[in-house]
């Protein structure tokens, strides 16, 4: 599972994946609840580098690339960084042209010490992946401090390569700690949409709690890159 460490095993302040391998290789995202979230992602045991279905980080072409994506809420634009985080870009775009992520839904809304959606899971539980995991982490701020507007990638804790599909939006500024491997690979920033974000945050979660499940289903349709 992925989880992103800072708010436990989502562990986004502590963005820890629940991504649990499943017997074709994909991964289970899922994130952690706690003061401390993170956002996490969990990969195939002890993985220790990309694997061969990765993507190539050439496909980044070392440029910004501009990415729009639309959900049942509304438009999110996002610039993102293919110079600074090469490997996660050109997985995004890749996933992006095949369509990977639409119809998927975002699963898990942090309001409470991270402020984060998770989107990227498959299934829409937090679980599985793209059939593939890569790293290493890339991009990560020094002082784990994710600022609003923030694109990341979530993961599973302690593992460096566990990062498939799931990706989490920050939509106000978050400390999340890094763990034993690191911090959370950032590849792009937000543009537009950012009050989308903030009221998705704002509305809360399906069972009250301060991570889980957004009350209202936040739906991606399409993404689209350029």
């Amino acid at each position: 599972m992925v989880v992103l460490a800072g708010f436990g095993a989502f562990g986004i302040i502590s963005l820890e994946g629940k991504d649990s391998p499943t017997p074709n290789g994909n991964v289970t995202t899922s994130i952690s609840t706690s003061a401390t979230s993170s956002p996490t992602a969990t990969p195939s045991p002890g993985a220790t580098k990309s694997s061969a279905l990765a993507p190539a980080p050439s496909l980044a072409e070392h440029r910004t690339w501009n990415a729009t994506i639309t959900t049942n809420k509304g438009v999110i634009t996002a610039t993102l960084d293919g110079a600074a985080a090469p490997q996660a870009v050109s997985t995004f775009i890749s996933l992006a042209k095949q369509g990977f992520f639409n119809g998927t839904k975002c699963h898990r809304v942090v309001n409470a010490g991270i402020f984060v959606l998770q989107c990227g899971s498959p299934d829409g539980t937090g679980s599985g992946g793209p059939g593939f995991t890569f790293g290493p982490i890339e991009n990560a701020p020094s002082d784990d401090l994710y600022p609003a507007g923030t694109l990341a990638m979530a993961r599973v804790g302690g593992n460096a390569y566990s990062m498939g599909s799931q990706f989490f939006f920050v939509y106000r500024d978050s400390p999340i700690p890094s763990d034993s491997v690191g911090g959370y690979t950032v590849f792009g920033k937000i543009t537009g949409g950012l009050a989308i974000l903030e009221a998705i945050g704002a509305a809360g979660t399906s069972d009250g709690t301060t991570d889980g499940a957004p009350v209202e289903p936040v739906l991606i349709n399409e993404v689209s890159v350029e």
